[in-house]
This record gives structure tokens, C-alpha cells and sequence, in this order.
């Protein structure tokens, strides 16, 4: 602290003498660069007032200048092989370059000052006057921002601390008439063009924003911003073809990024697979391949990348709540515990710091805690996605359905992509006994995710309801869980009940089958494992197939009551029918001749 209040009063005295604008400039860039904002924002309020060769009001008058040095301390020319050697009041010297040469306009360092203070609005009206591109692109942002920072203290005034979501931006109106204007003109540039492509997709004039959008990203492709915001608008498959983008390294990130949004994984592996043969040295490649393997339920990559992320990234935050996730679903207490401590040490009013801590009292089981940490999350950042999940998950294990039907509904507002909050919703209102609800979101989430088995086991739990006793449709659901890699093996189990149920023993008994076999190789013999060699018992009893019915209920003895009584009492029905055929005569066909 000490060390920073010494550079703030070398910097001030060092402005008292500067005596020009030139040195003012420098010196506000310097102040800018090293985060010092209210120093910045004070020493652009002198420069607007300041002439064009000394100060008026800027403190004591400085020593006077041989006629050399004021030759050197004139304002610099306009011209672009112009440049300007720095003055006596900075200890060192410089160029100023035609590049520079709107940054150096005062009303618009001033303006930067005002920005990087948020006072948005101070910042708007300090550019109304100005013409060039830059001063334009920020006043329209800076208004843009004033708006948004309105409509998030509507929401918390207006309906409390979680807030509502029909609150809107009280400027987009006015954005939008006046980038129209100058878009239809051919005025806008790609960051103006950026603006009214944001400003349309918060009107929800979706189309025209992508159409926008794609003329920013050609004339610019490395404002990432730009991208992030036509893949919003990118909700369906179907929308890629139709953009109309240019071939470059940074449309193979766009498409990448959207493949893992719309949850095609496969794809959008092998695509940063192939990008990370060009930027080996890319955290943030790893990082999203590492998303890709968790998205996939590739648990064990997707930790050893996550791992190899932080050993060269140790401070890293970003992305390193689905990394919690991960140890959660692996019960991994020790190193989700490690994880939150680092994180709060290195940045504690990050939401994905919260969403960790959440994620470790939720393993826990001390949901309430969880609930407080993911509300924190929301309170830094109303747009994150996993906290509102993660809070209706909570919800759930709390039994407050309406609190969790809530929390999944700001998810799917936010994100109408994510799976996990129309599962999530399913479960809910199954809990809730409202089958016709569940099966409406669990369809939503198996459109999103057809690949997941899970969804389809939901979908197939709900089929076979009281209420809907829909056995065929299960039947359906569950065979596409099977084809879908069912790890779980639930589909299995449900298959071969439901065949039972129905008096199809054949295809009974194949399933129960096949579910022994993963069971035996996955060494796990619980009830379902009981079941099976019941059932299979009687099955091959029934088909006589009497040595093979001895085995499973053999098997079957080294298990407690009840299931031991029944594979006694069908061992005994079977030595009966093998002793019985066994004292049957034997028929001589030759003694009875016609």
C-alpha cells in the first residue's frame, strides 16, 4: 500500500509539473495502466481545462523554458510522419504515433477515465460531442452499460434479492434508432456494427443481429466479444450453414466453441484437437477440451486435463467450477476441499469460487450452506448458468419444489441449451406426481442431449408411471438407452421387469441376461443381481432346462433371506421333477407290434 501511495503523489507532483498537455497525456496513461482510476479520472479533469500551453489552475507556475525546450513542448503535428519528443516534466522520452492520435484527444482520455471509474453515464456525455470512431464505438457502450447497470438495480429493487427477469434496458430504443441510421448509410465499422448486432439481439430481432454480427466478425475476426454473441443467437444446428462467415483461424474457434454450446462433443473435440496442434501452448484450448471430455462423461480425462491445466496455470478461476463438478460426481472430498481453499486465496467475489465452495458443502450434504454460496455466485454475476442449476439441484435435496422449479426456470431463461435445467425441471415435477409436465421437459432435454442415456432412462421412468402406464413408449426409451451406452445399466433392469411384467419371458430372460453379464464384470451382485438368477431359475426350470435352473439357484444360497428360501424351495421343485423323470419306465416299442 505504501508503495502505491508513493508512486500516486510522484505522479501528481510530476502532473503539477508538466505544464503541458503532452506530459498530462503520458502521465494519465501511466496512471490508467496500473490500475490508479481515481488518479487517472482527476488528472483528465485538469487536462480538459488545461490550455494549450500551460495551466491554468494546475498549481504552482513551473521554471521557466529556454526557447529550445518550449520549441519541443508544442503540441504535436497531425501529420503521420509526425513525432513529438516527450518534454522535460517525465523522466524519460518517447514518440507519439499517428495511432495514438484519438487516444490523445482529451475529452476522450477523459471519457476512458469516466469509463473505468463505471461512471457510465459521465462518459456517454462526455463523448456527445465527438465524431471519430473510437469516441463513437464508447459512448455507445458506455450508454449501453448505464442501461444495463438500471435494469440490474430494477430487478433487485423491484422484486428482492433474487430478483425478476422482465426488467429491460431503458436505452436500447434509442441505440437502436441511432446505430440504424448510420448502418444504413454503410457508416458503422466491425466494432460499431458489434453494437447494434448486441443492441438486436437484446430487441430479439435475432435474425438481423446474426446478419450484423457476421459483417462484424469479417471485418474484424479477432473481437472475441463479437463472436460470443452471434454464438447466443446460434440455438440450433440448423443456423451455422446460413451465417455467412469468412474462412479464418478464428471462425475454427467460433465453431468449436458452438459445437460444445450445442452439445456436439464429439465434434467439437476433435476440432479443438485440431486447433491445439497450432497453439500447443493454449490454457485456453486445454481447458475447453477438458469441458468436452466432462461434457462426454469422460470423468477420468477430463480430471487429468483439468489437473495439467493448473500445474501451468496455478491461479487460474475460469472454468475451474466444472472442474468441481467433476470431484463432486467422483466424491472426491479431499481435492474439492483443496480446490475451494486455493480459490478463495487467490480470488474470493468470483461466482465460480462460490459455485466451488457450493459444490463442496453439497458433497457435504449440508445443503443449506450450499444454497447461501450459490445465491453469493448469482449476486456477482445474475447470468451465471451453473449456480442457478446447482441451486435447483439443492432445492430438490431440501424437498422446496417450487424454490428448485424456480431456480431451474431463471436456468432455461438464460440458457434455453441447457440440458441439465430441463432434466432437472423432469425430476421435479415427477416428484411432484405431475407425469404430463416431466415428460414435456424431459423430452426438451433428450432433444438436447439424444445421446445421453439418462435423459432416455428419465423419459422411460415416466412412461411407466400409474398415471400414464405407458409400457411400449418405455420399452422405446429404455432400448435407446441401451444403444446409447447405458453405464448405469438401468435400462437393462428396466427392460427385463417390464418384458416380465408383460408375460414375455423369452425377451425376459434375454435381457436378464445380459444384465447378469455386466453385472458379474462390473462386480456388482445387489438386488438386481438377485432378481436376475431368480428369474433366470424358474425360466430355464420352465424350459427344462433343469441343470442350467440348479446353477442360478445355487448361486442364489449365498444370499440371505428371502432370496435363499425361494432358491430352496425351487431347488426342491427341480431334484422333484428330475427324480420323477428318473422313475419313469422306459418304453419298449418293440413289444407293442400290431
Amino acid at each position: 500500500m505504501e508503495e502505491w501511495r508513493n508512486f500516486y503523489e510522484n505522479a501528481k507532483s510530476m502532473m503539477w509539473s508538466a505544464a503541458h498537455r503532452v506530459e498530462l497525456r503520458r502521465a494519465i496513461r501511466h496512471l490508467r495502466d496500473r490500475g490508479l482510476y481515481a488518479a487517472a479520472k482527476w488528472a483528465a479533469e485538469q487536462l480538459v481545462g488545461l490550455p494549450e500551453e500551460t495551466s491554468r489552475n494546475a498549481g504552482p507556475p513551473p521554471a521557466p523554458y529556454s526557447d529550445s525546450e518550449k520549441t519541443k513542448l508544442k503540441r504535436p503535428s497531425r501529420r503521420k510522419d509526425s513525432t513529438t519528443q516527450v518534454g522535460p516534466g517525465y523522466a524519460g522520452s518517447g514518440n507519439l504515433r499517428e495511432e495514438d492520435e484519438e487516444e490523445d484527444d482529451d475529452v476522450l482520455l477523459l471519457a476512458k477515465a469516466f469509463f473505468d471509474m463505471r461512471e457510465y453515464r459521465r462518459a456517454a456525455h462526455a463523448l456527445r460531442g465527438s465524431t471519430g470512431k473510437k469516441a463513437f464505438f464508447l459512448r455507445c457502450y458506455a450508454t449501453y452499460l448505464a442501461g444495463e447497470k438500471r435494469k440490474e438495480e430494477e430487478i433487485i429493487e423491484l422484486a428482492g434479492p433474487l430478483g425478476r427477469s422482465d426488467a429491460v434496458n431503458p436505452e436500447l430504443v434509442g441505440l437502436e434508432q441511432e446505430l440504424f441510421a448510420l448502418y444504413s448509410k454503410g457508416a458503422l465499422d466491425a466494432f460499431g456494427s458489434y453494437m447494434y448486432g448486441v443492441v438486436l439481439h437484446e430487441r430479439e430481432r435475432k435474425a438481423d443481429a446474426c446478419t450484423v454480427l457476421c459483417a462484424s466478425v469479417n471485418a474484424y475476426p479477432w473481437n472475441w466479444s463479437a463472436w460470443l454473441e452471434l454464438q447466443a443467437l446460434c440455438t440450433d444446428p440448423d443456423i451455422l450453414p446460413t451465417l455467412n462467415l469468412n474462412d479464418h483461424w478464428m471462425r475454427d474457434f467460433f465453431l468449436a466453441s458452438v459445437d460444445l454450446d450445442l452439445q456436439r462433443n464429439s465434434d467439437g473435440l476433435a476440432r479443438y484437437r485440431a486447433l491445439y496442434a497450432l497453439f500447443p501452448r493454449s490454457d485456453h484450448i486445454l481447458a475447453q477440451t477438458a469441458t468436452a471430455h466432462y461434457n462426454l462423461r469422460d470423468f477420468d480425462e477430463a480430471e487429468g486435463l483439468f489437473e495439467e491445466l493448473l500445474r501451468s496455470d496455478p491461479y487460474r478461476i475460469e472454468g475451474m467450477d466444472i472442474y468441481s463438478n467433476i470431484l463432486y460426481v467422483k466424491e472426491c472430498f479431499a481435492a474439492l476441499s483443496h480446490l475451494a481453499h486455493k480459490s478463495v486465496l487467490t480470488d474470493k467475489y468470483r461466482p465460480e469460487t462460490c459455485c466451488i465452495i457450493g459444490n463442496y458443502y453439497s458433497l457435504k450434504a449440508q445443503h443449506e450452506k450450499a444454497v447461501v454460496y450459490f445465491k453469493r455466485a448469482l449476486r456477482l454475476n445474475r447470468k451465471y448458468l451453473s449456480a442457478w442449476t446447482l441451486m435447483g439441484h439443492e432445492y430438490v435435496e431440501m424437498k422446496n419444489t417450487p424454490a428448485a422449479i424456480d431456480a431451474y426456470r431463471r436456468a432455461v431463461d438464460i440458457n434455453p441449451r441447457d440440458y441439465r435445467a430441463w432434466y432437472g425441471l423432469g425430476q421435479t415435477y415427477e416428484i411432484l406426481a405431475m407425469p404430463y409436465y416431466a415428460l414435456y421437459y424431459y423430452r426438451r432435454a433428450t432433444q438436447l442431449r439424444p445421446h445421453d442415456a439418462r435423459m432416455w432412462c428419465a423419459m422411460g421412468q415416466c412412461y411407466e408411471t400409474e398415471q400414464l402406464n405407458m409400457h411400449d413408449a418405455a420399452i422405446r426409451c429404455y432400448r435407446r438407452a441401451l444403444s446409447n451406452s447405458d453405464r448405469e445399466g438401468i435400462a437393462l433392469h428396466k427392460l427385463a421387469k417390464l418384458h416380465e411384467n408383460l408375460g414375455q419371458a423369452d425377451q425376459a430372460a434375454f435381457y436378464y441376461r445380459k444384465n447378469l453379464e455386466r453385472m458379474e464384470a462390473d462386480q456388482n451382485e445387489g438386488q438386481d443381481f438377485v432378481d436376475a438368477l431368480l428369474f433366470l431359475g424358474n425360466y430355464c426350470k420352465n424350459k427344462g432346462s433343469l441343470e442350467e435352473a440348479e446353477k442360478f439357484c445355487d448361486r442364489l444360497l449365498d444370499y440371505g433371506d428371502p432370496a435363499k428360501e425361494d432358491a430352496k424351495a425351487l431347488l426342491r421343485e427341480i431334484r422333484s421333477v428330475q427324480q420323477h423323470t428318473a422313475n419313469l419306465p422306459s418304453m419298449d416299442l418293440e413289444q407293442y407290434t400290431p
